[in-house]
């Protein structure tokens, strides 16, 4: 039988970042997959990361700012990107409208698994 998310949780980031986890490790107990809705603030940046699993980002407003090895991407609203498992990638809302955008990751973020660089450097 399908199962109702009635609502989503907010996970308390650093900064004025926010995030509403739907399904996940947190809201739905999910492993597998996690699916939020982000919402993140002009002049906004994280520390780079190597995660363990696949990121799939659609950006529903804004502009989303990925760094890789291999250069960068400006993700528009009505794009969408993919960031593969094991490949570093930073991101940030650099624009004057930040973002708002949903995050897939397959499987569900978890802080151990991400591998944030320590000192915000690829």
């Amino acid at each position: 039988m399908p199962r109702l998310v009635p609502s989503a949780t907010r996970i308390p980031v650093p900064g004025n970042k926010q995030i509403e986890e739907y399904i996940g490790r947190v809201n739905t107990k999910d492993s597998a997959v996690s699916i939020a809705h982000m919402h993140s603030p002009p002049g906004w940046s994280e520390p780079g990361q190597q995660p363990e699993f696949d990121e799939y980002t659609v950006v529903l407003k804004g502009s989303l700012r990925v760094e890789s090895k291999n250069g960068v991407l400006e993700v528009k609203a009505g794009q969408a990107v993919i960031a593969p498992r094991g490949e570093w990638v930073r991101y940030s809302t650099p624009g004057p409208e930040g973002a708002e955008y949903i995050a897939v990751c397959l499987a569900a973020f978890d802080p151990a698994s991400v591998h944030r660089d320590a000192d915000g450097d690829a």
